[in-house]
């Protein structure tokens, strides 16, 4: 007998239903749920443990997005044939639900706490990750965990001029407009997501649209938890210990002096020592038995100091930590062509923070394969983005590419995906890698600019420069005050309310990425925030074009060369030949490297070479492997056999003809020998084709004078 669960349902504006059941799957964990849209169902669970680790101050929040293989009916690739480490698009999926749900969570909870969310069934036209974060909320609405939720997140598409929640996979390619969007019930929390050059007005109305539909789904998290027992009950906790006495004296001995610091607009390694400078003479009043018991603290309540002073700095006397006035872009400087081995390079540079960015320039044989349980295919544009330690000042271990890296390089990706040429204007498979060799401030919108100038010095004919600004966000603690700082530090980011990150070109927004650390952002701040990101996102591209404005009319001459053919589809098996002899023969003579690909009823030919004479005579090899046979054309041919009553000669590759013995010459010939041998080149006339057999007729007389009759 199968056992019940609760569930709740609602439905989309356009009918779709969407239900989340809880009760039945997984009910040792503190909460779980089941959400399902047609075919598509993710189980969501959260478990947070009774009682934090010693010594912690945070909260640690663990969040993970896995795809069933057998959800679609597929086997995994590799040796192994089984799910294991997360792939990028994972990864991605459960960053965006880390960063709606994680500032929700109370201050003083340090227990650690993990979310897992797993897609068992996949329709094939519903994409789960806009249903991902639905999901672990919901779980989280059903536990005793203590969250400020509940949360949601959609998907908000544009086609044809028109928003539409939760798009099919079938609609993706036709869409201008493709974010994710995260709310409670009163706040946008988190955006995320590209388009095709819209305006900052079509942007907010896509986040007021996504925040109706979202308003719904929070309400059916609601509901389902006044229908379980126990839910709406929250655990008790108390994971921080305070001392009330000794931050009163780290706030009176340590505040003015921080505040006088952060005034003097100092760079940042030099205010972080004057800053650790202010502590350490607070703490050399306690003896080190004292600081064993007080030390962690000093240091949470000193950070707290920092974050004020800095705060009401900006807001009372409109003066940032290096200086600047709030919409001020630091200095600027870039270079291209800096390494002269690579396809394309440059360096970007604005205050503290550097990219030095490269590109690659390959063909299909590089293209990256995608083979997700619900995503599968090919991309030819690849962005990848380093942060190694020394880009901050630090040593630490390399471990492999990092989350944070992961996400930021796919926001620098999308940013720049629109403005890449496509079919002929581009038969490269593209790969930009940005090193970050300093950091103090949004590097992936360094990336955008460093990638920007690198494809524009590759000689890639991107339609139009892209540029990107992170912006930043102050508000007093009743949220009648505010500053909104452009080109923000990285203390600005960790001590603020908002990170903000926009691209685009003089003529639109290309990408974003929003998150929100604070409850009651209004959408004039937003209005007013993306106003003053397009001015300064306008200012870099300024300086960018005093380096370079526009691609470069060629590429460079280390650059492979790719010219393509297409053939008709049954020529294919004959350019390849048998066990790949043919092809294979072709790349040898002509020192080229050659890739075909069916696509419908035509062959796609790339003929890779680093030289144009080398292009020039895999293309005529490969032409005449295609050409048909005409009556009255003259062919240069091989004498590939010789018989009593002829020769046969070759006229295209693959076309062999008859010459008759009596179209060899005018004159009588008793032996074809003794005119032709075998592989001798000999000019010949295609006199007919017979339409049964399809066998050539050819003549070598007619393409001779004609004796004169006596």
């Amino acid at each position: 007998m199968s056992k019940s669960g609760i569930t709740k349902s609602f439905n989309l504006a356009d009918g779709r239903e969407i239900s989340i059941e809880t009760g039945k799957l997984a009910t040792q964990a503190d909460g779980s749920v089941v959400v399902k849209m047609g075919d598509t169902m993710l189980l969501a669970t959260v478990v947070s443990a009774k009682e934090p680790r010693e010594n912690i101050d945070f909260l640690p929040l663990s969040v993970d997005y896995q795809e069933k293989y057998a959800a679609t009916g597929r086997f995994p690739g590799g040796f192994f044939k089984r799910e294991a480490r997360p792939s990028e698009y994972e990864i991605l999926i459960a960053r965006l639900v880390d960063r709606a749900l994680r500032p929700l969570f109370p201050g003083d909870y340090h227990a650690e706490t993990q979310v897992l969310i797993s897609l068992i069934s996949a329709d094939k036209d519903i994409m789960p990750d806009a249903l991902a974060a639905l999901a672990a909320s919901s779980a989280l609405s059903v536990s005793n965990i203590p969250f400020g939720g509940p949360i949601s997140e959609v998907r908000v598409g544009r086609k044809d001029g028109k928003l539409v929640i939760n798009p099919a996979v079938s609609e993706l390619s036709d869409l201008d407009l493709d974010i994710m969007v995260a709310a409670t019930m009163d706040n946008i929390m988190m955006v995320e997501g590209e388009m095709k050059e819209i305006c900052e007005g079509d942007m907010l109305e896509a986040l007021k649209f996504a925040h109706e539909a979202i308003k719904i789904q929070c309400q059916a998290q609601l509901d389902l938890a006044e229908m379980v027992e126990g839910a709406k009950e929250k655990r008790e906790y108390s994971h921080e210990e305070n001392d009330e006495e000794l931050k009163d004296k780290v706030w009176k001995k340590t505040y003015d002096k921080v505040y006088s610091i952060a005034k003097q607009g100092s760079a940042k390694h030099k205010r972080q020592e004057d800053f650790e400078a202010i502590k350490e003479e607070f703490k050399a009043n306690f003896s080190e038995e004292e600081l064993e018991t007080k030390g962690l603290l000093i240091d949470r309540y000193y950070h707290d100091v920092e974050k004020e002073a800095m705060r009401r700095m900006i807001l009372d006397e409109s003066i940032r930590l290096d200086g600047r006035a709030l919409d001020e872009i630091r200095p600027i400087w870039s270079e291209v062509d800096y390494l002269p081995a690579v396809h394309g390079s440059a360096i970007f540079t604005r205050g503290e923070t550097q990219s030095l960015s490269t590109v690659t320039l390959g063909t299909k044989l590089d293209e990256q394969t995608i083979d997700g349980a619900v995503i599968l295919g090919k991309s030819n544009f690849i962005l990848h983005y380093n942060f190694p330690p020394f880009s901050t000042g630090e040593a630490r271990m390399m471990r492999g590419t990092g989350r944070r890296e992961i996400g930021h390089g796919n926001l620098a990706l999308r940013a720049l995906k629109f403005v890449l040429p496509t079919g002929e204007d581009n038969p490269y498979t593209v790969r930009i890698v940005s090193d970050i060799l300093e950091s103090n401030g949004s590097s992936s919108m360094a990336t955008v600019c460093a990638g920007t100038l690198a494809l524009m010095d590759a000689g890639v004919k991107i339609t139009k420069p892209v540029s990107g600004i992170a912006m930043g966000l102050i508000t007093d603690a009743n949220g009648s005050k505010f500053s909104i700082l452009s080109d923000i530090l990285g203390d600005e980011d960790h001590l603020g309310d908002m990170d903000f990150k926009v691209t685009g070109t003089r003529d639109g927004i290309t990408a974003c990425q929003m998150d929100i650390k604070v409850d009651g952002l209004s959408y004039e701040i937003l209005s007013k925030a993306l106003e003053q990101a397009k001015h300064g996102r306008l200012h870099i591209l300024n300086e960018m074009e005093k380096t370079i404005s526009q691609p470069r009319e060629d590429y460079k001459p280390h650059v492979p060369r790719i010219e393509k053919i297409t053939v008709p589809k049954e020529f294919i098996g004959a350019i390849i030949g048998p066990g790949g002899k043919v092809i294979q023969e072709i790349q040898k003579e002509t020192n080229s490297t050659i890739v075909i690909e069916e696509v419908g009823n035509f062959g796609i030919v790339d003929i890779v070479t680093t030289d144009k004479e080398s292009a020039e005579a895999a293309r005529a090899r490969i032409k005449a492997i295609i050409a048909v046979p005409e009556v009255g054309e003259v062919y240069l041919g091989t004498v590939k056999n010789i018989t009593t009553f002829g020769a046969f000669v070759e006229i295209i590759p693959g076309k062999e003809g008859l010459l008759h013995i009596s179209e060899i010459d005018w004159k009588h010939i008793k032996e074809v020998e003794s005119v032709l041998k075998t592989g001798d080149k000999v000019k010949v006339k295609l006199l007919d084709i017979d339409s049964k057999t399809g066998k050539l007729k050819l003549s070598r007389k007619v393409l001779l004078p004609k004796p004169e009759q006596n």
